[in-house]
Parts: C-alpha cells; structure tokens; sequence
C-alpha cells in the first residue's frame, strides 16, 4: 500500500467527510471519524494493517465550498502537519447554483473553484509529503443531461485537470457511483442523491482505497 507506518492522514472536505465528526478535531475516542467514508476507511485500515499505526483525522466540515476550505487551511492543515492529504470538494459549489440561485454570493463558478483548488493541492504538496490524493465531487443521478449532474461532471473534470496537472492521486467518485447506479435507483444510496446511506459511503471509501493499492 501507498500510506507507509505512521502517517498521519487529515480528510479535508465537506459534510460528505463530516459526517457528525467530533469537534475541534476528528480522531480520538468514541467514534470520533463520524459516520461516513471517513469511518469505513479508518476501520479496514485500522483491521488491514494494523501493524501500519495510522493516524487518520477528520477534518470536514458541513456546507463547505472549496472557498471554505481555503479559509481555514492554517488551522485545519497547516498546524496539524498531515503526511498524508485527501480533499474531497465540490458539491456545495455546485448545489448551491441550484437549490439558492437568488443567492449569488454563496456560488462558486468553475474559474474560482479551479484557481481555488490549484492553490490548494499546491500547497497541500509541500506539507503532505507522502501523498495527496484528490477526489471528485459527485451527484447520486444516472441521468447525465439532469442540470445538477452536469455541471457536477464540470466540477469533477477540474479536478481531473489538477489532479493530473499536479500528478497527484485522482479519485473518481462519480464513476464508482456510476458503476453502482446500473443495480440500484439513487433513493437506494442516497435520499438526496448527494448524503449516502452506509452503502454509498462504502463507495467512496472503496474507491479511495484502490487508489491507494488496499490489499482487500
């Protein structure tokens, strides 16, 4: 596997990552990853490699925008010192265009969101020396002409961009969703099609580590 013994690992995203984490800061005891990805990741690492002694930390936060992240990097990345990197962001950048149109100052367009993102994973190398990794965004819909869908397909093409551009790990979330969705209807993932059940968030966890070589 990729993650090598002792890193530190910070999930920097939004309520996607979040999950009901513990506050100030997601590690420690009594469930303190949330109930999402974060969590599933953390057991199958914890259970897989426990020799590894990884220190996962969740650090979503609700209703971000990668506008969000970018304010508190200083305290959520720079003063934790990751060794390790995972951003998911992207959804509330885009739902926001649909479910407040009136509210333009919420709104995050794709020259933002990308020159946001690209200061970010640049950043983000410097202090994560083991890895980066990023994922994209994602809508539990199979329908791609639905107008939410296809702007997220926007959104998660920049972060195919940087990704590559950084030569930093890619994650497509949306295509593991895509793969699920030829079984399932979205209201058996998701009730929103954006906040997953156990099942969806087992999804993501899935695909984030095969990018990362998980011996399963």
């Amino acid at each position: 596997m990729k993650i090598k013994k002792g890193s530190k690992i910070i999930f920097f995203g939004d309520s996607i990552t979040d999950a009901g984490r513990t506050r100030p800061v997601g590690e420690g005891l009594f469930d303190p990853m949330g109930k999402g990805y974060v969590n599933v990741v953390t057991g199958l690492l914890g259970a897989s490699y426990p020799e590894l002694h990884l220190r996962p930390v969740n650090m979503g936060c609700s209703g971000d925008t990668v506008r969000r992240l970018k304010a508190r990097w200083e305290t959520d990345i720079v003063a934790l010192k990751p060794d390790w990197l995972v951003i998911m962001i992207g959804i509330n950048d885009v739902w926001r265009q649909f479910d407040m149109p009136e509210i333009v100052e919420e709104h995050v367009y794709p020259d933002e969101y990308e020159k946001t993102l690209n200061e970010l994973v640049s950043k983000g190398k410097k202090i994560a020396k083991g890895g980066l990794v990023l994922m994209t965004p994602y809508y539990i819909e199979p329908n791609r002409k639905d107008p939410m869908r296809a702007t997220m397909d926007k959104y998660g093409e920049i972060v195919r961009k940087t990704a590559s551009k950084h030569k930093v790990i890619f994650v497509d979330t949306q295509a593991a969703f895509d793969k699920i969705l030829k079984e399932l209807h979205p209201n058996a993932l998701a009730w929103d099609r954006v906040h997953p059940n156990v099942t969806g968030h087992t999804v993501i966890a899935k695909a984030l580590l095969e990018a990362v070589d998980f011996k399963f």
